[in-house]
């Protein structure tokens, strides 16, 4: 068990378990983007920085089908922060929280040595998307193109710079997808620890295995921060998921069957590596 997994199996909260904890109607979750952690300041501007940071969080209520409403922003400000920069900062998040609906609401700042943003979100949701409900015959799949994230990440770490409309900087949220998908859809979650990891967490919360349908190589499995979507619906609604897919201008691919077995991908933790 990794360091992040003991963790949470430390809470005692029976609300622990999905990409935002649910309580009646509301949803309640947390991100944190960190310098030197998730990003280093020369790799990306003030506003890339502060929209990616907005993103990841927004990503926790689309992934449940949720409406972003409120967010509470923490921040650590190094000396070295001019103004500007600082402006540039604030107005990349407020603008990326209000393009879903999402106004902040306050926060704390204090003095520190890097830039670290912490995120707390509020949200609603009339029929939220769990991770509970996965069934044997299910289908897996996920949305959009994966590998991009983690190509584009080696390469700004060999010192190379990346496009501009990199998925490293800018994920792109699937809300319409899931909106218009949800009737038919029994279970799903955002990609965030890459789709070897999430498949895993995904199947041991429905005490479930898989049958791998299409073969995935490790620079597709094991890409962090992609924020693509992966679902779980039973087959007889394939045809209506990829309509729904068409329709939002979605790539979509079913890669495995839920079955009753152990079997698991290999994976690692990309929180202490």
């Amino acid at each position: 068990m990794d360091k992040e997994a003991y963790l949470i199996s430390q809470m005692r909260s029976s609300y622990i378990g999905d990409d935002a904890a649910l309580v009646d109607e509301m949803l309640y979750s947390m991100d944190a983007f960190f310098e030197n952690v998730h990003f280093k300041r020369e790799w990306m501007s003030m506003a890339q920085i502060g929209r990616k940071a907005m993103l990841v969080n927004l990503s926790d209520a689309v992934a449940m089908n949720a409406k972003p409403k409120y967010a509470l922003v923490t921040l650590s400000i190094p000396a070295d922060l001019c103004e500007a920069e600082i402006a540039e900062l604030s107005r990349a998040l407020q603008e990326t929280a209000a393009e879903y609906g999402c106004e902040i609401i306050g926060g704390d700042t204090i003095g520190g040595e890097k830039l670290h943003l912490s995120i707390a979100l509020v949200s609603q949701s009339d029929v939220p998307l769990l991770r509970k409900g996965v069934k044997p015959g299910d289908l897996l799949a996920y949305t959009g193109t994966l590998g991009a994230s983690k190509r584009d990440l080696e390469a700004l770490m060999r010192g190379e710079k990346i496009a501009a409309d990199s998925r490293f900087y800018e994920p792109q949220l699937r809300a319409k997808f899931v909106a218009k998908a949800r009737p038919y859809l029994h279970a799903g979650m955002d990609i965030s620890d890459g789709l070897f990891c999430d498949t895993n967490k995904l199947l041991d919360i429905n005490s479930l295995g898989m049958e791998i349908l299409e073969n995935i190589n490790e620079d597709i499995g094991l890409s962090g921060e992609e924020y693509e979507m992966l679902v779980a619906f039973s087959a007889e609604n394939l045809k209506a998921v990829e309509q729904v897919a068409r329709e939002s201008g979605t790539t979509f691919n079913v890669f495995a069957k839920a079955v009753k077995n152990n079997k698991r991908f290999p994976c690692k933790s990309h929180h202490f590596s």
